[in-house]
């Protein structure tokens, strides 16, 4: 059996919408498919996501979301009119949604509307069984898959029929929705493959695999054929935004292959992840833009592991949630996205750090991006020097390198400002 995901990009409109029937026509053995919110149709576009946040920010501020809601309403009933779909049960659907969001139901609830009804219109469309994710999946308190989750998606799916998921969201242990982070379906997608052993995982969405580096600002970057789990995990923490680093999580106990494919071209072959493929050779490269960071010092911190955790917590207090971290015997460096706090926060935060936990010295810095080297050898060979020198002969100051921590990755700390001609220098270097 093949679980197959589709993107916001595959079901963005009812042209795309008869693209994933196309597929699902063309192999049989694609019995359960996970969608997501519809996304943008062109560059100008909106994804339906972020409209739904929209609404609920309204809602927060003490407003109506109905104007903004009648847009959601206007590209569903037009997806349902061009699939020759009911209007009438639609309508009601959206109607009682509308309701739920002015009433306050929150952001959760609010955001996973879009696949919720991405999912009800596809189901119908096809002519498939809808199965609803806050039944199915469970999310625990932080944000992690309960293992309960694969008995009741295997029970529910149990029936020999073919099914429609929504991504992105389930429920806590009270029923309450909540949901991944963005770009959680594909989580959704990696929990029910597991969950009915499925041969394989695809995972459809428009770009033909995963890259060797970012297209957008390296022309001639290559489509990876196979890659690693562990491979595939470093790229997209790294940046490489095609799938969900926390996706590969459900499936290595079970070792399910993961096939990323373009559902506007249906054709090629894309990128498989696997468990390991025995063979040693670079993956890629890649960036992780507009990062912040913070360092404190304290004398002996290592070692003062309740202080370590309690800075950590008050981190999280103050909405920042540090995305690495690099560790000396006196200090410790988190890095976050620097949206995560304004510098208002962060001063207010520095100020409260170093009088409550008598540091020695707090310094945050912004404009920051970490670039790093994937690929299975590197720990073999001198590339993550060479990408260094590199660096160096260009004129691109390194505030740090990472290596060791990792057996398939090497970062390096570098500005913002100096990012993509970074790695334009590292890719000519080691992939040219």
């Amino acid at each position: 059996m093949t679980v197959a995901k589709f993107g916001g990009s595959s079901v963005a409109s009812a042209a795309q919408i008869k693209k994933v029937k196309d597929i699902l026509d063309s192999d049989k053995n694609r019995k359960i498919i996970i969608v997501s919110a519809p996304g943008k149709r062109d560059k100008d576009d909106e994804k339906i996501t972020d409209m739904l946040y929209k609404c609920n920010a309204l809602v927060q501020k003490g407003q109506s979301c109905k104007s903004e809601f009648a847009k959601i309403q206007e590209r569903f009933i037009a997806i349902a009119q061009e699939l020759s779909l009911d209007i009438k049960s639609l309508s009601l659907e959206l109607d009682e949604i509308r309701y739920q969001i002015d009433a306050g139901k929150g952001a959760d609830f609010t955001a996973s509307r879009g696949e919720y009804l991405s999912a009800y219109l596809i189901s119908q469309y096809l002519g498939w069984e809808f199965v609803d994710a806050k039944d199915a999946v469970i999310i625990n308190d932080d944000g992690t898959v309960n293992p309960f989750s694969y008995d009741r998606i295997r029970m529910m799916t149990s029936g020999g029929g073919r099914y429609v998921f929504p991504g992105f969201y389930g429920a806590d242990k009270s029923g309450i929705i909540k949901t991944f982070s963005r770009g959680g379906s594909d989580i959704t997608g990696s929990v029910v493959s597991r969950s009915v052993n499925a041969d394989m995982y695809e995972n459809w969405t428009d770009v033909s695999g995963m890259y060797s580096s970012d297209p957008r600002i390296i022309k001639d970057a290559k489509v990876i054929d196979v890659l690693t789990y562990e491979e595939a995990r470093e790229l997209s923490d790294l940046g490489a935004s095609v799938f969900h680093e926390e996706a590969i999580a459900p499936l290595i106990d079970v070792e399910i292959p993961v096939n990323i494919r373009n559902t506007n071209s249906s054709d090629d072959f894309g990128t498989l992840i696997v468990p390991a493929t025995g063979e040693k050779k670079l993956a890629g490269v890649s960036v992780k833009h507009n990062l912040s960071s913070i360092e404190v010092r304290r004398l002996m911190l290592f070692k003062q592991h309740t202080t370590r955790h309690q800075l950590m917590t008050h981190l999280h207090l103050f909405g920042i949630r540090p995305c690495y971290s690099i560790y000396g015997i006196d200090s410790v460096v988190w890095f976050f996205n620097s949206a995560d706090a304004s510098d208002g926060i962060l001063e207010a935060m520095c100020e409260r750090l170093k009088s409550q936990f008598s540091l020695d010295y707090v310094k945050v810095e912004r404009n920051i991006a970490i670039l790093g080297i994937v690929g299975s050898n590197l720990m073999d060979t001198a590339d993550y020097l060479k990408a260094a020198f590199a660096l160096e002969n260009n004129n691109i100051k390194l505030s740090f390198m990472n290596y060791g921590a990792s057996d398939v990755s090497v970062t390096y700390g570098i500005k913002e400002e100096e990012s993509n001609r970074a790695l334009e220098i590292v890719y000519d270097t080691l992939f040219r």
